[in-house]
């Protein structure tokens, strides 16, 4: 069998290997040594707020488009076929919700941390809360999205193992301790475009070998590989229209709407219009990324039909199944395959640069800043890529710790998909209820971690404890963040299962509604223990906290009711009633230079805003009429039709 398996790489694929290494440093040495040369924590951490919408948006899908979901997608839909496709109908409210609802309360405050906004609506316990769930969350992850492809790489190709993963570690912690996010941005655009290139070569490829896109889809058409619309309501179904549509907003919603990775890229972009365009030039991108997966997995159906190479025993697992059929392809086009290796790495490559920058982020704005308000701008930035370069090596650390875990792997991948809802419920909590309270909300994301661990490990343990492998019901150790089902060992089997009860049916709900499930557990705790304790008055909010959805669903209330109710503050203009404690306003409103601001509450108009950032200290030096409290401004609110 070893010398079936092992397709070993010519000097070509080595050089293309070594190109996209080589390039992405160069990127970052270029932004090390450009511009502002990194010297500020607001270049290194937020690229000034200077990002157009294009890089912003190709950045955003490729910090999710990781080296994971690029083996695992094909793989699923040889396996099962093309109902993982209705996936793309999550899309769209997955991503308008976050453009017009996420996008415009963040921007808005001038946050560089998701997690600030959680102080202002909260207080500073829910803040280091979610903090320190969101850094337990991508410790974990990084590590394992980073060793995962390269064991696939090692066990198909033979590529060494360990200087995959240290070449790739290291780079990636080079150049986004150097270049900030800025370099982190451009790499990602890079990084997309090889990815693209990588999985497109394949597909074409493939296809000729195989007699045409027309003979694919027969091929796939004759084996049942052509999924119709499965409109089955029952949650404990892996893939139905319901699982993917609608579970699937949730699950996009925790990625693209409350997560620090992509909260930066909103916030780093020149103007609000620009970061909630960046969201609409996603959708189309994530379309085409679904439809190259499925097209992958219909040209591996087509080249080995039932007969795969999992079931021939040429390979182990799934992702090798992929890797195995790329190097098949390719086998006699040198080149090819190291582009498709540069395309899994640049996947990697995306992923954890953007979980080392959100991590030195949240580490200094949410941990380090509070505790020392005085600290010098070049001490900060100083110590904000040292933050950078240790998430870098606990990176490889981690990955170490996985090549020691065997089937824990899929457990850790699992952690990622499990942590997302309880932040995503928090949030929704402070945005959408303004009653609920910070003794609320706190409980609610404890009882939402403990429900999600709980289905998590359970039904991680269920399944490693069945006797007889059987084809899964779902995949409840995949992690939502990949949306495949990679890691899993999904066997062609025939053998029904008998529908579980009780508690084992919670542990089989599909993985699909892990988001929806436990960010709803989070909402519904956090609103009962908030009117068991006293809910918050509207007078007690900081205005801008609250997105106005529920006085917008009940208009045909009188006023006095909808006030009653906290519906009344619009979220552009803050009411002039209400005053804001200076401290509170203090932490949410800096400048660049992180001085506090006080100024009347004024709508600006976008020429007015981004010159904004500019002219911040000298309009506050002119401001006529000092105040007695400060209150929040509109000064960064620009006109958006929701």
């Amino acid at each position: 069998m070893g010398d079936v398996v092992l397709m070993h790489f010519t000097t070509v694929d080595y050089v293309i290997f070594a190109f996209l290494l080589v390039a992405s440093t160069g990127i970052g040495l270029f932004y090390a040594f450009s511009g502002g040369r990194q010297r500020t924590t607001q270049e290194f951490l937020m690229a000034d707020r200077s990002m157009s919408c294009l890089p912003v948006s190709l950045s955003l899908l490729a910090t999710f488009q990781s080296a994971v979901a690029i083996l695992g997608a094909p793989s699923e839909v040889y396996t099962f076929g093309t109902q993982y496709w209705f996936l793309g109908c999550s899309y769209f409210l997955g991503l308008l919700i976050p453009a017009h609802v996420f996008i415009p309360i963040l921007y808005r405050l001038r946050l560089s941390s998701a997690y600030e906004y959680l102080e202002l609506r909260f207080n500073k316990t829910v803040r280091i809360c979610g903090t320190v769930t969101f850094i337990f969350q991508m410790v974990i992850y990084m590590g394992v999205v980073l060793y995962a492809p390269a064991l696939a790489l090692n066990a198909v190709t033979g590529f060494d193992l360990w200087g995959a993963v240290l070449a790739m570690g290291l780079v990636c912690t080079l150049y986004t301790a150097l270049g900030g996010l800025k370099a982190v941005i451009w790499t990602d655009v890079f990084q997309t475009v090889v990815m693209f290139a990588g999985q497109l070569a394949v597909i074409v490829v493939g296809a000729s070998q195989a007699g045409g896109m027309a003979e694919v889809w027969r091929k796939a058409l004759n084996g049942s590989r052509i999924s119709g619309l499965d409109l089955n309501p029952d949650p404990l179904e892996r893939h139905t229209f319901w699982t993917l549509g609608v579970g699937g907003v949730f699950l996009m919603l925790a990625l693209y709407g409350v997560n620090q990775a992509q909260v930066q890229r909103y916030l780093s972009s020149r103007t609000e219009r620009e970061a909630v365009m960046s969201c609409y030039v996603v959708f189309p991108c994530q379309q085409i990324v679904l439809c190259l997966g499925c097209l992958m997995g219909l040209v591996m159906f087509a080249r080995y039909g039932e007969d795969s190479p999992l079931d021939k025993g040429y390979v182990k697992t799934n992702d090798q199944m992929v890797l195995y059929f790329v190097m098949d392809v390719f086998k006699d086009l040198p080149g090819l395959a190291g582009l498709f290796v540069a395309c899994l790495f640049s996947g990697a490559l995306s992923t954890i640069s953007s979980a080392f920058n959100s991590l030195a982020t949240v580490t200094m704005e949410d941990l380090i800043k509070p505790h020392f308000p005085n600290m010098t701008e070049a001490k900060a930035t100083l110590l904000s890529k040292g933050l950078a370069l240790v998430y870098g090596l606990v990176c490889l650390a981690m990955a170490y710790l996985a090549s020691k875990m065997g089937s824990v792997l899929q457990a850790a991948f699992s952690i990622f998909g499990m942590v997302g809802g309880p932040l995503l419920g928090l949030f929704c909590l402070g945005m959408f209820f303004p009653w609920a309270n910070s003794t609320g909300a706190v409980v609610g994301l404890v009882a939402g971690l403990a429900m999600a661990f709980w289905i998590g490990i359970g039904s991680f343990v269920m399944r490693m404890s069945d006797s007889i492998p059987m084809p899964p019901l779902n995949a409840t150790a995949l992690p939502p963040f990949d949306n495949t089902s990679v890691m899993t060992a999904l066997v062609n089997a025939t053998t029904p299962r008998l529908r579980p009860s009780g508690v084992q049916a919670l542990y089989s709900l599909s993985y699909m509604w892990y988001s929806a499930h436990n960010s709803t557990t989070v909402v519904v705790v956090g609103l009962l223990v908030s009117f068991l304790t006293g809910p918050m008055k509207e007078k007690d909010l900081t205005p801008g906290t609250v997105f106005p959805v529920l006085g917008t669903l009940l208009f045909f209330l009188p006023e006095r009711y909808r006030e009653k109710l906290c519906c009344v503050t619009p979220l552009s203009t803050p009411p002039e009633s209400k005053d804001i404690p200076a401290q509170t306003y203090r932490m949410a409103k800096k400048d660049i230079n992180g001085t506090a601001l006080c100024k009347e509450d004024t709508v600006t108009e976008d020429k007015e805003m981004e010159s904004d950032r500019a002219q911040t200290e000298e309009d506050d030096v002119e401001s006529r009429t000092p105040l007695p409290s400060c209150k929040l401004t509109g000064q960064t609110v620009e006109e958006t039709v929701f």
